[in-house]
């Protein structure tokens, strides 16, 4: 089948690169030129709002996906009127404003932090008064990697977080007091066969994914089947057909479900070096009607991001156990340009890696 891809950065990359094998091929669409996806396929440029250009995209393809979550939804549904698009234009539009993505949870009973939505300076003091300090502030829209987020611990804080902000409608959130954070991946496909990939243990830094271990070690059973029963619920709820991710955090034994991606996920990199089915492989199975893959461990990983500059590859590739992923992706501070997984890895390995792989 021909696959169409809204956006073509590193996960389209890795879409496509899964995908190839199973004898599919691909047409990516972006607003600018990239060489993220260069060879994997053909590249349409266009504004999302040009019509012209997203109708020959989706002329040329059997069904159609994205690879982020901010493809604006009259986009999405205009090209679900010409072509099969997975997953639905609703999942899109829960997950592209955060406070209808936690009134969505909650409303299926699936327990999240305290959260209140506000419009203006008077609402956020108000707010920050009712959870408490200290507090996060999220945009509604368009935030992610730490980005359109302020904490807030002092009353002071507030005039200087809506200023930041820019005054756009915010959700507050109380503060969690985590242990560690978690994030749950699971492939649905049309059959409404589900298949759940083992937990990760995630560590962000500025807001930035940095390194997620997989399987996430102690895992209860209970705290698994919490889990696997609250992404269920989402993909079911949603007729989700694809993969899904949502990260957790895990308070005493419990968790609560923090923010979903209805896409192929950073914290499940790992599984295209330890799974015999990847996160990516399994979307693409599942998108195509083709059977959902093997998603048992063959090995523990640890997945490390190359952020912002290019650390000694050379010296990381001399480990026998290192698989190295670069995105052929120019460097600059904050960019994601690649990833480093380790299998099997020693404490030694792991603390060289992380290491070298601090630099934003």
């Amino acid at each position: 089948m021909r696959i169409g891809i809204l956006g073509a950065g590193q996960l389209g990359r890795m879409l496509a690169q899964a995908g190839i094998p199973l004898g599919h091929s691909f047409n990516f669409y972006d607003t600018q030129l990239t060489t993220t996806v260069g060879g994997l396929g053909e590249i349409f440029v266009g504004s999302f709002d040009d019509r012209a250009t997203l109708k020959a995209f989706a002329a040329g393809c059997d069904v159609v996906t994205y690879e982020f979550e901010n493809v604006p939804c009259e986009s999405a549904r205009f090209i679900e009127s010409l072509t099969p698009i997975f997953p639905s234009p609703r999942a899109l539009e829960v997950a592209q404003d955060r406070l209808h993505e936690k009134q969505f949870l909650q409303d299926l009973g699936i327990a999240v932090p305290r959260f209140r939505g506000v419009t203006s300076e008077s609402e956020l003091r108000e707010a920050c008064e009712v959870l408490g300090l200290p507090c996060i502030a999220k945009t509604r829209r368009f935030g992610y990697d730490g980005k359109g987020q302020a904490r807030i611990e002092h009353e002071e804080d507030i005039a200087v977080a809506w200023r930041n902000l820019k005054g756009v409608p915010l959700i507050v959130e109380g503060f969690v007091p985590f242990s560690r954070e978690l994030s749950v991946i699971a492939t649905r496909d049309k059959g409404d066969d589900l298949c759940v990939y083992p937990l990760s243990c995630n560590l962000h830094i500025d807001g930035i994914l940095h390194r997620s271990e997989l399987p996430a070690p102690d895992i209860s059973p209970a705290l698994k089947a919490t889990a696997h029963a609250l992404i269920s619920r989402v993909m079911t709820e949603l007729d989700y057909i694809g993969t899904l991710a949502i990260e957790l955090f895990e308070v005493r034994g419990e968790i609560l479900a923090n923010e979903m991606a209805p896409r192929v996920h950073n914290s499940g990199h790992a599984t295209i070096d330890c799974m015999k089915s990847s996160q990516f492989e399994n979307h693409v199975r599942a998108i195509t009607g083709m059977p959902l893959g093997c998603v048992e461990p063959q090995s523990r990983a640890v997945m490390f991001n190359v952020i912002g500059s290019v650390p000694p590859l050379e010296t990381i590739g001399s480990l026998p156990n290192a698989r190295i992923h670069m995105y052929g992706k120019e460097p600059r501070p904050g960019r994601k340009l690649g990833h480093i997984t380790l299998l099997n890895p020693s404490k030694a390995e792991e603390d060289m890696v992380d290491t070298l792989t601090r630099g934003r």
